[in-house]
């Protein structure tokens, strides 16, 4: 459903609390709200008589269960990303660097070309295309080229330390973009979370710098402008339409980017080589990318990035569980402190600076 609403608006619709608000008609005279052009109030969730004007947009606070949804999609997207870094160290077992990226793009792309054309998902509309090359290019190529070439000579615990600077980075990125301003205490809790994973996540890693910490921080970077654009576009078309196209716009360059590293790099086929590419495209790439993406689109992108904060502590378990490594004692205590810092940016407020939509742009979809 559209209304005159967005990433850049006033306010938010609800669909699951069954209301929903649209931009009065320029040429109809103004009603008062709830109500139809002849005057009789207007139920909540029903549509107006045949030729009623309809009722005026009013700026509304989103009901808790949407919240409550966008914080749990979110929260799976989180725990599905978490078991990337393990996954691309089961990958890079059987696969080189290129050959895996190459390889996970394409399988991924595939993935979402078959939901897209089960659901007739129509094509995106060109003002749409250039954000979602910056999705492409951030997190469908860029962060995960960059962090399988730094997993080569990085562990997961310290390439954790990436993870723990992005939920701050997309925060920026999205505020920025969006005209989202989170609060005070908001950022308080944010930089304090931030600096208990960075803490303690260089802790584990001896503290010592290696030479895929460039790796790690481009891939930061580009990885927090993919998170923020594909936020923004989630409101505006299904958040699983926006990985999905973005994954399509890459599978040309995913399918000879294959063609070309195969033969190059060395393959040796492994189980645990197999489950970590399969994991890394299914998972990570698209499912992990389309709860995360539609989460975002229900609670902002300054609130859902906030989540992510416990990914690098859950990376770590996984790193445990899956790959021997070890991990010292003080990690229930990070946890909680963690934890804690999310429930605070969970409960802050924010304001939004009005923007006008650009020509032709309406309202958040929710699918």
């Amino acid at each position: 459903m559209r209304a005159q609403d967005s990433a850049t608006g006033y306010g938010t619709i609800a669909v699951g609390g069954g209301t929903e608000t649209v931009a009065t008609s320029a040429t109809a005279p103004a009603p008062t709200a709830g109500t139809t052009q002849a005057g009789t109030t207007q139920a909540a969730g029903t549509t107006p008589p045949p030729g009623a004007a309809p009722a005026p947009y009013a700026p509304q606070h989103a009901p808790k269960a949407p919240v409550r949804r966008g914080t749990l999609l979110a929260s799976l997207g989180v725990v599905a990303f978490s078991l990337t870094f393990p996954s691309t160290a089961w990958g890079l077992e059987s696969f080189g660097p290129w050959s895996l990226v190459a390889l996970r793009s394409t399988l991924a792309a595939l993935i979402a070309g078959c939901f897209l054309l089960a659901a007739r998902a129509p094509v995106p509309e060109r003002r749409h295309w250039a954000g979602l090359a910056v999705v492409a290019g951030g997190v469908v190529v860029g962060f995960p080229l960059l962090t399988t070439l730094a997993l080569q000579t990085s562990t997961t615990s310290h390439a954790a330390v990436v993870v723990g600077l992005l939920p701050l980075t997309t925060a920026v990125l999205g505020s920025l973009r969006t005209g989202e301003r989170p609060s005070r205490t908001f950022w308080v809790a944010a930089l304090a979370g931030a600096a208990v994973v960075i803490g303690f996540t260089v802790q584990q890693s001896g503290g010592a710098l290696t030479s895929g910490d460039l790796y790690l921080f481009g891939a930061l970077l580009v990885c927090a402008a993919g998170y923020t654009e594909g936020g923004r576009l989630a409101r505006v078309m299904p958040g699983w339409q926006v990985i999905g196209w973005a994954l399509m716009l890459c599978l040309p360059f995913a399918v000879a980017g294959s063609a070309v590293a195969l033969p190059l790099e060395p393959v040796h086929l492994t189980a645990h080589g197999v489950l970590g590419l399969v994991w890394v495209a299914a998972g990570s790439t698209f499912f992990g990318l389309y709860v995360w993406y539609k989460g975002m689109a229900g609670i902002g992108v300054p609130r859902a990035s906030q989540l992510q904060l416990a990914q690098p502590l859950l990376t770590l378990a996984w790193s445990v569980l899956l790959l021997g490594e070890e991990v010292s004692a003080a990690a229930p205590l990070a946890a909680v402190a963690v934890l804690v810092c999310i429930a605070a940016t969970q409960r802050t407020g924010r304001r939004r600076t009005p923007r006008p939509l650009p020509a032709g742009e309406t309202g958040p979809v929710r699918s």
